[in-house]
């Protein structure tokens, strides 16, 4: 499998990776946001490199589980980034 796991947080918010660190650090719920959605998207990365076997329910129930965490980080990042 490649060292390179596409959709990861730090590329997406490429502009903003202190505001990542510094969210991870100090706001909990983003903190586990973060970790929820890093595992998801390995294992979505996994399926797609076809190292793991997954129904095409369970591709596209993670697909969406990854969608729906990251409107949550991406809303959090814009909050902080308006209090900031």
């Amino acid at each position: 499998m490649s060292q390179h796991t596409p959709n990861e947080l730090t590329q997406i918010f490429a502009r903003d990776r202190e505001l990542v660190t510094r969210l991870k650090r100090e706001d909990a719920h983003y903190a586990r946001l973060a970790e929820d959605y890093h595992a998801v998207n390995r294992e979505v990365h996994r399926i797609e490199a076809e190292t793991e076997a997954a129904s095409d329910a369970r591709f596209d129930a993670l697909k969406k589980q990854r969608l729906a965490l990251l409107d949550e980080i991406t809303a959090i990042m814009a909050s902080a980034r308006r209090a900031a």
